[in-house]
């Protein structure tokens, strides 16, 4: 497998939750409860590349009823990131859409495998610093797309 990674290099969004107002680039609330790309005991920085789709990430399925929450924006400059929103990175990555989209919260509470987290766990051995994917978040059209950075301190 040969990955080509990129430099990302711009803003990113991320909604915070207020208990984590104290130290917001942490990624303690991903390190404690688990995320999409990161066991529970791994640190994870989760943003999204639009203010729309940190949103939709934030509220978890329930638009209309939105969560306490504080958007903020960071400048992100990050070498060593794989952009799995393209379609032929996922190919030379040998990763589908359908490995992204898992209901990790699910496989998770049945102690089953969890494909982002295996994933993860191959491209930080691989040099991936963090990865761009779509957004699979309620409402979330093919354009959102989100980033996360595991097992890297901040």
């Amino acid at each position: 497998m040969t990955l080509s990674f990129s430099r990302f290099d711009g803003l990113v969004y991320r909604a915070h939750h207020p208990a984590w107002a104290y130290d917001p680039e942490s990624g303690e609330g991903a390190k404690r409860h688990g995320g999409r790309f990161n066991r529970a005991g791994t640190a994870c920085f989760y943003a999204a590349l639009s203010l729309e789709t940190a949103w939709l990430e934030a509220q978890q399925g329930f638009a209309f009823k939105a969560q306490p929450l504080t958007i903020c924006s960071y400048r992100a400059e990050i070498a060593d990131v794989l952009d799995l929103s393209d379609p032929a990175v996922r190919e030379r990555a040998d990763v589908t859409l359908s490995q992204l989209a898992c209901a990790w919260e699910r496989l998770a509470a049945d102690r089953k495998p969890v494909p982002t987290w295996e994933l993860a766990d191959r491209l930080i051995a691989a040099g991936c610093a963090g990865v761009v994917v779509p957004s699979f978040a309620s409402r979330a059209t093919p354009e959102p797309r989100s980033a996360a950075s595991p097992g890297r301190d901040r």
